[in-house]
């Protein structure tokens, strides 16, 4: 019996859902791989100005605005988020990579009241700044308990976005589909995967691959995945895998916070 397939959301910038680049690249030794990946961001062309009842107006493409986030330094931003004070910013800009453990460079600023926005350069930097409910920075006897949250390009200090980071596991995933290639394609159905954990990558638990996914939290999450082979004589042999979700934060859409 033929599958149904359903293809998943394209990550942006130039990956497909395997997070690798659809270009060939160079291969990277040790050093290179602790390195950010700078891409060439490509000209952003000019604009004229509409006016829509009167007003002045601008509409960017999709694929321009991916190009400013590029140059902009913030394909990995995220926002910090405190809630009644704070350090003065340049402690901020001390603190925050010392209590967050951060291995590359960022660069921080104030975004606004109670949100500073912290420009990481490191995939791995972003996605363990996403992946704890909170952190605590300690500074001259106090704590200030710091929340982070994806950056939007269309930020709103008084609503949170509905993006969250949550691990996603699948029993019973037959351990040949545990390639990087398959399990983040597998993994897309949920999400936009990130990294999966050790035991996977180490190939020590063949009963279980667990994949790190930025999801939306506004979006029914599917309960399981069908997966199968086409052999060379058409014959489909297939196999239903159950998904089995961490915890996923609640999202209030009336008051548009993220949640326990």
């Amino acid at each position: 019996m033929a599958m149904t397939t359903k293809s998943p959301s394209q990550p942006h910038h130039g990956v497909d859902p395997t997070g690798q680049n659809t270009e060939s690249e160079p291969k990277m030794n040790y050093d290179t791989a602790l390195c950010p990946v700078t891409k060439t961001a490509k000209p952003i062309p000019m604009k004229p100005i509409a006016y829509l009842h009167g007003e002045p107006r601008i509409i960017w493409e999709e694929e321009e605005v991916e190009q400013m986030i590029i140059k902009e330094n913030l394909e990995f931003a995220v926002i910090g988020k405190f809630s009644y004070v704070w350090p003065e910013i340049q402690e901020l800009r001390k603190l925050i990579p010392k209590h967050c453990e951060l291995l590359g460079e960022c660069k921080i600023g104030l975004l606004s009241n109670m949100h500073v926005l912290i420009r990481a350069s490191y995939l791995e930097d972003y996605v363990n700044l996403l992946s704890k409910p909170s952190f605590y920075l300690i500074h001259r006897g106090g704590s200030y308990p710091m929340r982070t949250l994806k950056w939007d390009l269309m930020f709103d200090p008084e609503e949170e976005t509905a993006t969250a980071i949550v691990w996603i596991s699948f029993p019973s995933l037959p351990p040949n589909f545990f390639v990087k290639e398959a399990v983040f394609l597998v993994a897309a159905a949920v999400g936009k995967p990130l990294q999966v954990d050790l035991a996977t990558k180490n190939q020590t638990r063949p009963s279980c691959a667990r994949v790190k996914v930025e999801v939306d939290l506004l979006r029914e999450f599917p309960k399981r995945i069908n997966v199968g082979l086409r052999k060379q004589s058409g014959e489909i042999i297939e196999k239903w895998i159950q998904i089995k979700y961490d915890h996923v934060p609640k999202y209030c859409t009336n008051c548009k916070i993220q949640g326990a």
